[in-house]
């Protein structure tokens, strides 16, 4: 492939259904609501490989697979993801993995003319003290949160990786970036799991057991916003077929609430009638993280599922899936 000579030109359109679609990542929260929007809207090739089928730090085994099947269309949904407590204690696993998976995945994308290409990235991507809403210009101008700061730079290195493509070859590359995301398929591990998740397992395992109370981290003040894996896959494909920029898009809903009231809400849902306690000598994270939603409204795009239904359809996924869900 020889280098651009001009800036990016291209049109969103309507995506070609019969082309090859391919999701890396594919079983996970995102890659899997993804996968199922594909299918819903009429594609007829979306392909994917699990971790034991391909591993994506490989990367003779990524080339080889990309060369393979020649995907028209790309969304790298595939990262190691984790919460406070395993991004804290395995910052070099969380850079490094990710650094690999996302090179080896667009290297091999580009020297195989993959004409669309989506970067999925994390709202963990700006600074800690950001003004809120966190709008996209904020990207690298302060400090991030200590916590999560080794993913937040293989993300940042992602984001850098698409617009570099677009600069040097010219091709039509997106990056979105989406606020805390929840859903089926989602990672419910005690150790591994992001808030949300981690909160509907803690209070259903109560709940069943008839505990008395349950105990959360940190003081319960922090503020999140939270879209459904769903809301995200329709972003997704609503960008790819709308926006073209090299500016990294928001994805979110445009409205939080503290991590107290989720776990209320969640004790709700599932029937726990206990008292919830807060250890006060666990760290919070970053006090809020609300996304600027303007640029996806701009787009076109807002988010559907509330938070209630949104919560109730996991509880309930959750449920029927306890005995075969990650964790």
């Amino acid at each position: 492939m020889t280098a651009a000579t001009d800036t990016v030109q291209y049109a969103p359109a309507q995506l070609d259904r019969d082309a090859t679609f391919y999701v890396a990542g594919h079983r996970g929260l995102v890659g899997s609501a993804i996968v199922r929007k594909l299918k819903t809207e009429g594609f007829t090739d979306v392909v994917g490989k699990t971790s034991a089928e391909l591993d994506l730090k490989d990367r003779e085994a990524v080339f080889a697979y990309m060369s393979d099947i020649k995907p028209r269309y790309l969304v790298l949904a595939a990262a190691k993801v984790g919460g406070i407590l395993a991004n804290s204690t395995y910052p070099v696993d969380f850079l490094s993995d990710n650094l690999r998976i996302q090179s080896n995945v667009l290297d091999a994308a580009l020297a195989n003319d993959v004409e669309r290409v989506a970067f999925l990235g994390s709202s963990c991507i700006y600074p800690k003290f950001a003004e809120q809403p966190i709008r996209e210009d904020s990207l690298l101008t302060g400090h991030l949160e200590p916590t999560n700061d080794a993913y937040a730079i293989a993300k940042i290195a992602g984001i850098l990786n698409i617009q570099a493509v677009r600069r040097q070859y010219g091709l039509p590359w997106i990056s979105a970036m989406p606020t805390n995301l929840y859903g089926p398929n989602d990672n419910f591990s005690p150790n591994g799991s992001h808030v949300l998740p981690a909160l509907i397992r803690r209070y259903d395992e109560a709940a069943k057991s008839g505990a008395a109370s349950v105990t959360n981290w940190g003081t319960g003040t922090p503020r999140r916003e939270f879209l459904h894996a769903d809301d995200m896959a329709d972003a997704v494909l609503h960008l790819l077929e709308h926006y073209d920029g090299p500016e990294q898009v928001n994805v979110g809903t445009g409205s939080d609430v503290t991590i107290r009231e989720i776990a209320e809400t969640i004790a709700g849902v599932v029937g726990f009638d206990g008292e919830t306690q807060w250890d006060t000598t666990k760290p919070d994270g970053t006090p809020q993280k609300l996304l600027d939603v303007s640029k996806l409204a701009h787009a076109g795009w807002t988010s559907k599922i509330s938070l209630a239904d949104g919560l109730d359809r996991t509880v309930a996924w959750y449920r029927d899936h306890i005995d075969s869900i990650r964790g």
